[in-house]
C-alpha cells in the first residue's frame, strides 16, 4: 500500500484569544482562563514545546500521553496503530481535563495529537475557552526524534499510520500553524510572539506545578 505523500502548508490564519489583552493593545492579567492545545503528530515536539509553554506563562500542563488508558499503551508498544474507538475513552479524558480546567477559572496547556478535524473539533467546539496550534514537521525530521527516543511506547514503526490518518488543518479551522523543525525554544517562542504579540500575558503571575 502507498502512503499519501505527507506535505507541509503554510500557517494558517490567527485567531485572538479570549481576553488577553484590553483597550490601547497593552497586556493585561487574563481573566478569562485560556486552555492552549498543542498539537502535532507523535515526534513534532509538542510535549517540549507545550512545556515550555507552561513554564514560561505559569500554567498548568498536561501531556496527553497520561490519559491514554493502558491498554492503548499496551497497543502502541507492540506497534499496533490505534482506531477511533481506542482514541474515544482518551479523548474524553482530555476534554473533561480541560472542563474541569475551565469551571475552576485556571488556564492550562494541554497536549494532543489531533490528527483529525474531528478530534480537533471534540476540543474546541462549545470551549470559546479553548485555542489549539498545531505544530508542522517533516517526515523527515520526525523519524529521526523518534529514533533518538527508543524507550518511549510510541515506536518510530507507527509514524507512517499516524500520517496516513492525518488531516491537517484547514484554513476554514481555528487552528494555529507553526513550523517546528528547529529548537523546542524557538518554536515555542514563535507561538507566544503568534499568539500575544504584544508581550507575555502572565508575566507577573505565579507559578503553576506542571502535571507529566
Amino acid at each position: 500500500m502507498t502512503l499519501p505523500t505527507y506535505n507541509l502548508v503554510p500557517a494558517g490564519p490567527t485567531y485572538p484569544l479570549v481576553h488577553p489583552y484590553r483597550g490601547n493593545g497593552a497586556p493585561s492579567r487574563i481573566v478569562t482562563p485560556v486552555i492552549l492545545i498543542v498539537a502535532g503528530v507523535a515526534g513534532s515536539g509538542k510535549t517540549t514545546v507545550g512545556a515550555l509553554l507552561a513554564g514560561r506563562l505559569r500554567w498548568r500542563f498536561a501531556d496527553a500521553d497520561t490519559f491514554h488508558p493502558e491498554p492503548n499503551v499496551t497497543k502502541m508498544r507492540e506497534g499496533i496503530p490505534l482506531s477511533d474507538a481506542d482514541r474515544e475513552p482518551w479523548l474524553r479524558a482530555i476534554t473533561d481535563w480541560m472542563d474541569e480546567r475551565i469551571a475552576a477559572g485556571q488556564s492550562a496547556v494541554v497536549t494532543c495529537s489531533a490528527l483529525k478535524r474531528a478530534y480537533r473539533e471534540r476540543l474546541l467546539d462549545g470551549r470559546p475557552a479553548a485555542t489549539m496550534v498545531f505544530l508542522l514537521v517533516s517526515r523527515e525530521v520526525l523519524a529521526q526524534r523518534l529514533t533518538a527516543r527508543p524507550d518511549h511506547f510510541f515506536p518510530e514503526k507507527l509514524l507512517d499510520s499516524q500520517l496516513a490518518a492525518l488531516e491537517l488543518p484547514g484554513q476554514d479551522e481555528q487552528v494555529h500553524t507553526v513550523r517546528a523543525e528547529h529548537d523546542s525554544a524557538q518554536t515555542a517562542a514563535e507561538v507566544m510572539a503568534a499568539l500575544w504579540p504584544h508581550g507575555d500575558p502572565n508575566s507577573d503571575g505565579a507559578p503553576v506545578p506542571g502535571v507529566m
